[in-house]
């Protein structure tokens, strides 16, 4: 998966809006959370988006 310094490397236009929505903010939501039953949900989801953009860039590169 590309790193957010490998993303960002590549400029902002360099993939679609949604997927700079992930690196902008979506990532740092588990950091934010104030409960011990959010933190537990935005960790599962946190590893859920992390899989997916691993899948996507994957994708991109034609490993899949």
């Amino acid at each position: 998966m590309a790193t957010r310094a490998e993303y960002m490397k590549g400029g902002k236009k360099k993939a679609a809006p949604t997927i700079d929505h992930f690196f902008e903010k979506l990532l740092h939501l588990k950091s934010m959370m104030k409960t011990d039953a959010g933190r537990a949900v935005a960790d599962a989801r946190h590893e859920f988006m992390l899989l997916y953009l691993e899948q996507f860039f994957g994708e991109l590169k034609g490993e899949r």
